[in-house]
């Protein structure tokens, strides 16, 4: 039940997280939103890992755990950031619909799991002919378009390198370990980032990027990552990667609601392929289980 409720609550940060980082820019800089969100999120993981009481490791496998988490909260989200500057919201949640796929090519590779099946396979088909339909309808993209898209895709490919890692090396580290090491990796590199290319701390910002910023920092960094990284110690990487085919649905209508971004026939259609995608990958591999048993 843990287990459920967590993937659940990731799934509903992961559908407001790309709106939230899209106003958390505006009147700043991206690089100032990013990095006040995890030196924010950083004291608050660091308090909690202090209030539960719980040290923390320094061992090789440790330090290597925090590294390859520290790819996905600087290398992946700086791109991110980068990258939702030029791309409506609702779309970085949907190009983050490519991880499974990737996943499924890193972990068959990596960890030798047999994520690529039949039905599996169809199953990713299904979801990146659903965002390739929903890419359609952007036909006449601008230059910084592409760049952001190619960022995002960037940001899929960092974080999927770093859960399998993660995966792979195995440390037995609880989620709140693994998280407050890998901000204690990434936020100087984020403070050094700023201070070389920005520098400037906004004297006024708009409320809805303070707001944003601090949701950010008080919930999706300190409590997201540690669900995250919970899920992930339980589950496969694979089945974790399939929020990022979920979220992108809650996201897309939300870009369209609260941020007059353009929601057309396509882009529904193509939603309706993705939704496709989970029901083959959750059905067909349950069926196949029960007949195994």
């Amino acid at each position: 039940m843990r287990i459920a409720l967590a993937y659940v609550f990731i799934i509903l940060l992961w559908a407001t997280t790309p709106l939230a980082i899209k106003w958390s820019a505006e009147g700043s800089s991206f690089i100032f939103g990013v990095t006040a969100r995890m030196s924010i999120g950083l004291i608050c993981i660091l308090l909690m890992l202090l209030l539960s009481r719980q040290s923390l490791p320094w061992h090789s496998k440790a330090r290597q755990t925090y590294f390859a988490i520290a790819i996905q909260i600087y290398g992946a989200m700086m791109a991110v950031y980068w990258g939702a500057q030029f791309i409506p919201s609702g779309w970085v949640s949907v190009i983050f619909g490519l991880s499974p796929f990737i996943t499924a090519l890193l972990t068959a590779l990596w960890l030798g799991e047999q994520s690529l099946t039949w039905d599996k396979l169809l199953a990713y088909l299904f979801g990146v002919g659903g965002l390739a339909l929903i890419f359609s309808t952007a036909i006449q993209m601008s230059l910084q378009s592409v760049l952001g898209i190619l960022s995002i895709l960037l940001a899929v490919c960092l974080q999927t390198l770093s859960a399998v890692w993660v995966k792979r090396l195995q440390a037995k580290l609880s989620a709140l370990t693994q998280v407050s090491g890998g901000l204690i990796f990434a936020t100087p590199l984020y403070l050094m980032t700023w201070w070389l290319i920005d520098g400037v701390i906004p004297t006024t910002l708009p409320t809805h990027s303070l707001l944003s910023i601090l949701y950010l920092g008080l919930i999706a960094t300190p409590i997201g990552f540690a669900l995250y990284y919970y899920i992930l110690t339980h589950l496969a990487p694979t089945r974790v990667a399939l929020i990022t085919l979920i979220s992108p649905v809650l996201a897309l209508f939300l870009g369209y609601y609260l941020n007059n971004e353009v929601l057309t026939v396509k882009i529904i259609a193509g939603t309706g392929l993705i939704l496709c995608a989970l029901l083959i990958h959750s059905f067909v591999g349950r069926i196949r289980s029960k007949r195994a048993d």
